[in-house]
């Protein structure tokens, strides 16, 4: 519209019959770890950075969605996760690795000591999206409703006024998967969203069916599912390279 602009108006000379199509952007392979790097990485992360990435590497999930967990969205019965509004505003289910189970219950635990003593000072409400404090009430007040990851410290809600506790900032889990990286010696560029990818190619490695990949990462369309094909190699089947043939 702007080129259309420039020549009618400006260089006085009407352009007729242009067609412009978008460039595409270019998918790039997603680094990915194998089983062995992302436990050496988790393994150097302290305290309950390690659960995080325990979450995002056992669970597939985004930072943001592992930060957002509150205590109602574990079911530790049934080993399920439940990720509310994921990206594109799409509720989903995930498994929950059964190896966390003690690491989880001892992390809750943590939670309701600090949300005790918020009760305790008059506080104890979580944050919510705006307004949502005025259509729940007190009922935020309820341990179930509290992050599984809360903050340090108890905060102003930034819309709404009220004081609450919000979840972990990204930042602290950025600064500690750096240094865990470097201590591991992985000579990769390890981010958050790094053990979201390996999960995903960890199970397609290990035969799971790409349709339940795909509901598992919450992805819409199976062609961004199917980006993990080209990361294990699966698309070139069983194509013996010339050098290995006898």
């Amino acid at each position: 519209m702007r080129h259309c602009f420039l020549y009618r108006y400006i260089v006085k000379k009407d352009i007729q019959g242009l067609s412009y199509s978008f460039t595409k952007r270019e998918k790039a392979i997603p680094t990915v770890l194998s089983h062995r790097e992302a436990k050496s990485v988790i393994d150097n992360l302290p305290g309950v950075h390690w659960l995080i990435a325990s979450l995002l590497y056992g669970c597939g999930l985004r930072i943001n969605e592992a930060l957002s967990l509150r205590i109602k969205d574990l079911n530790l019965e049934n080993y399920t996760v439940f990720v509310f509004r994921g990206k594109g505003k799409k509720d989903r289910y995930s498994l929950l690795p059964r190896s966390l189970k003690s690491k989880l219950l001892r992390q809750i635990e943590k939670v309701k000591t600090i949300h005790n003593k918020d009760l305790a000072d008059g506080h104890g409400l979580t944050s919510l999206p705006p307004a949502l404090h005025r259509k729940y009430g007190n009922a935020i007040k309820d341990f179930s409703w509290q992050y599984l990851f809360p903050s340090t410290t108890r905060c102003h809600h930034p819309y709404d006024g009220y004081i609450c506790r919000h979840h972990l900032h990204e930042s602290a889990f950025r600064k500690q998967l750096r240094k865990a990286t470097l201590e591991a010696n992985i000579n990769k560029r390890v981010k958050a969203h790094t053990f979201r990818h390996s999960f995903a190619t960890q199970l397609l490695l290990s035969g799971t069916d790409i349709r339940t990949v795909q509901e598992l990462l919450g992805h819409t369309d199976l062609r961004t599912t199917e980006i993990y094909t080209h990361v294990i190699g699966s698309r070139f089947g069983h194509t013996v390279s010339p050098i290995d043939q006898q």
